[in-house]
């Protein structure tokens, strides 16, 4: 039996960990609507806090970080630089590694 018979095919999806993938925007924003009023200003911070966490959490899986270790706070603020939204915060950053574990 050929050598090459006995090594194992790689998948046809190997992850993209070990190689940066550049971020394509394909897609457009969504129009933006006014939050429900009467809320307790904590809701609107605590909000805005997971709208920002889930995008980073995108745009992180979207880059080939596909594990919580691996998205550390540098990573994090390089690519909200990179989507254009504001540094997050310590917070926000254990906010997007908790999203990336409990995804799965």
């Amino acid at each position: 039996m050929p050598a090459a018979a006995l090594k194992p095919k790689p998948l046809p999806t190997q992850p993209t960990a070990k190689r940066s993938v550049l971020l394509d925007m394909p897609y457009a924003p969504v129009e933006k609507r006014p939050l429900p009023p009467g809320r307790p200003r904590e809701w609107y911070v605590s909000h805005n806090r997971r709208l920002k966490a889930m995008r980073l959490a995108i745009a992180l899986l979207d880059s080939g970080v596909y594990m919580p270790n691996q998205a550390r706070n540098e990573t994090i603020r390089s690519t909200a630089e990179t989507i254009g939204v504001h540094p997050p915060s310590d917070t926000t950053c254990h906010m997007v590694r908790a999203l990336m574990r409990y995804s799965r």
